[in-house]
């Protein structure tokens, strides 16, 4: 009997979120539409910099455990936080969210919880500059057996292999999951991390359930074009999901292909589309939907989710399964 239905391993990171226009961009040295690391005095600066903030639990794989939370699903999730404000406000958040958050916040001296300044351009476009803090901790000690062995379902965030304490806590849960009879699967999080850690994750992919990147994350995967890049992932992945930025979603396992059309839209702030589609397809996935079902799903939550600011879900998202004729 397991514990949870899916948990989430990743960077507990607080996302902090300001309006920008292109020139503040700019004369900052932000690049524009991707997550840059930055070190802590940089973090305080932008920090500074930044007007009408807001703040809220966050993290890739965080957000999208908390979607399927507020989806009903019983969720848990393994990250490191500090015991100060900022820790103690996001392990408050993901309980209100209704996820169990697994690791009580850290007492001591070690580094503060990690937080991403994101600065959204009128266009909707997100630029996220992350410190990570305590976050970048996160070891095998932080995994308990009994929750990652327990999960029927763990998705994990490839972000976390740019240390090496969090490459070894991550495939210490995907060993614990898969022993426990679950399935472990992976965001590949962005082209650039893909490229840090390509031959890690060519071999990581061919032991897991399932995959999920986007078109430039699946082509720097195999270095490769598209096409190609996904017949080789079929060949290799459980599952192969492969989202297109407002283009049809194309999922793959084995022979069975589903492609599902995206109804574009512009975005209000496009943070969190990737993790909410996340949200969707592991709810189709852990409810035994069909492909196309659980890419339908993964695509309403997207869209839901870029249609106001944060990358948490406003709307009830079963809801808008049930008028879609999903559930």
């Amino acid at each position: 009997m397991s514990k949870y239905q899916v948990v989430g391993i990743g960077n507990a990171v607080v996302d902090v979120i300001s309006q920008s226009d292109d020139a503040f961009l700019s004369r900052n040295g932000i690049q524009k539409g991707v997550m840059q690391l930055i070190e802590q005095e940089r973090g305080e600066m932008l920090y500074d910099a930044m007007t009408n903030r807001t703040q809220s639990p966050g993290g890739s794989v965080a957000n999208t455990i908390a979607g399927l939370g507020s989806l009903g699903l019983s969720t848990g999730f393994i990250g490191r936080v500090h015991d100060d404000e900022l820790g103690r406000f996001y392990a408050d958040g993901m309980a209100e969210d209704g996820t169990v958050f697994v690791n009580p916040p850290v007492p001591g001296g070690e580094l503060p919880t990690s937080r991403s300044m994101i600065f959204v351009s009128p266009d909707g476009e997100r630029s996220m500059n992350t410190y990570l803090g305590i976050s970048a901790e996160l070891g095998p000690e932080d995994v308990p057996d009994d929750v990652a062995g327990q999960a029927d379902l763990l998705f994990l965030e490839g972000y976390l292999y740019d240390k090496p304490k969090g490459k070894d806590a991550f495939e210490a849960a995907a060993r614990a999951c898969r022993a426990g009879g679950g399935k472990a699967g992976i965001a590949l999080s962005d082209p650039f991390c893909v490229e840090r850690h390509r031959a890690d994750f060519r071999r990581l992919v061919k032991e897991l359930d399932f995959v999920i990147g986007n078109e430039h994350e699946w082509q720097s995967l195999y270095e490769t074009d598209l096409s190609s890049a996904l017949e080789q992932a079929a060949a290799e992945v459980g599952i192969v999901v492969c989202t297109r930025s407002g283009h049809d979603v194309v999922l793959v396992q084995g022979d069975e292909e589903a492609v599902v059309p995206v109804t574009e839209i512009t975005p209000v702030d496009a943070t969190g589309a990737g993790d909410q589609f996340a949200a969707g397809f592991l709810y189709g996935v852990a409810t035994g939907k069909t492909l196309e079902v659980a890419g339908r799903m993964g695509c309403l939550c997207a869209a839901e989710v870029i249609s106001h600011y944060g990358a948490r879900p406003e709307a009830d998202l079963l809801e808008m399964f049930k008028a879609e004729g999903l559930v």
